[in-house]
């Protein structure tokens, strides 16, 4: 099967991933009472979905994110209703297959969200092994059959899920990142570290890890922990267990802004960080390694038009070859 996303870092050295759809909805006025949270829109207002892929385009998104955050049949029975869950998630995709039909002239990658089954910052709610395993196949089914071009397995907060999302999504053959959320220790909201969640899902081949829905004052520290993972002294069995590694590791980040308001709409929004703080988090975040930087909850497309105007603009980031530059941050020599 094909590696797009290999295939485009092989020749960019940073791709701007879309920041927020589901607080975007909401900041817009649309419904997003939980447990449907985003996925009301593709019941009540598709158009305006599509609308805010495009927006992020315009914005200079070279990779946008399906809205099947909450497209699953579980969402579906919390919020007693008939299993439409197929049909939104087939919906989600094609949303922003349309959104990229409006730009033929740019490369714009496609990433499937594949999201924790129950609340994103609730570790404790995390369904057994067997519900695991076979809801999320579901999902990295219904998502890859349906077209677009990696996985994007984002929010995780236990190694146990973040396992059976990523078994399930390289399953399918498609490219899967494993992004995580952490706390201010830079540790899984489970209080699992990220350097046995990185060990742990490496058996599995992904071709990156991310972090995401972290205030980006936290997000360097989590950063270093990720990649001082990859330092250890088991880095070849990382390097062993992924191909990616041997020729660069993907590394994503994407902040949040704001703060997660579980009861009733899912989110708070602030304005304690401007669009160009933001981005000044952003061009640190490309200097520790990473090569695909966008935006999580309460994030606009004006966050990602600055994030992407300040990576633009600096040679030392545009320049760089990002796989040579994480090898060297991750201990491995150059090869010139």
């Amino acid at each position: 099967m094909t590696k797009p996303l290999a295939r485009t870092l092989a020749s960019r050295s940073i791709l701007i991933l879309d920041g927020a759809m589901g607080t975007e909805i909401q900041r817009r006025g649309m419904d997003t009472g939980l447990p449907m949270w985003s996925a009301n829109a593709l019941f009540s207002k598709p158009a305006l979905v599509q609308q805010i892929h495009a927006e992020y385009i315009e914005a200079g998104a070279d990779i946008i994110t399906t809205n099947t955050f909450r497209t699953t049949r579980r969402t579906m029975r919390r919020a007693n209703l008939p299993d439409r869950s197929k049909q939104l998630t087939e919906t989600a995709v094609q949303l922003a297959m349309h959104a990229r039909e409006q730009f033929p002239e740019k490369e714009i990658l496609i990433a499937g969200s594949i999201a924790p089954l129950e609340d994103c910052y609730r570790p404790d709610l995390v369904p057994s092994d067997a519900e695991l395993n076979d809801e999320q196949r579901e999902l990295a089914e219904r998502v890859v059959l349906a077209g677009v071009d990696f996985l994007l397995v984002e929010t995780m907060n236990t190694i146990r899920e973040a396992y059976a999302a990523c078994a399930a999504g390289t399953a399918t053959g498609k490219e899967v990142i494993v992004s995580f959320v952490c706390n201010k220790d830079g540790n899984l909201l489970s209080g699992e570290t990220l350097a046995d969640a990185v060990k742990a899902i490496a058996e599995l081949k992904p071709c990156g890890f991310s972090l995401n829905c972290i205030s980006p004052r936290h997000m360097n520290g989590a950063i270093s922990s990720l990649t001082s993972r990859l330092r250890s002294p088991e880095e070849g069995e990382l390097r062993r267990a992924s191909p990616y590694l041997t020729t660069g590791l993907v590394l994503a980040a994407y902040g949040n802004v704001g703060n997660p308001e579980s009861d009733v709409h899912g989110w708070e929004f602030t304005y304690d960080l401007s669009e160009e703080q933001y981005a000044v988090h952003a061009k640190e975040w490309a200097g520790m390694g990473a090569s695909i930087i966008g935006g999580c909850c309460g994030t606009t497309p004006a966050y990602i038009e600055s994030v992407a105007h300040a990576l633009q603009m600096n040679p030392d980031i545009s320049n760089r070859n990002s796989p040579v530059a994480l090898r060297a941050s991750v201990g491995h020599r150059p090869k010139l």
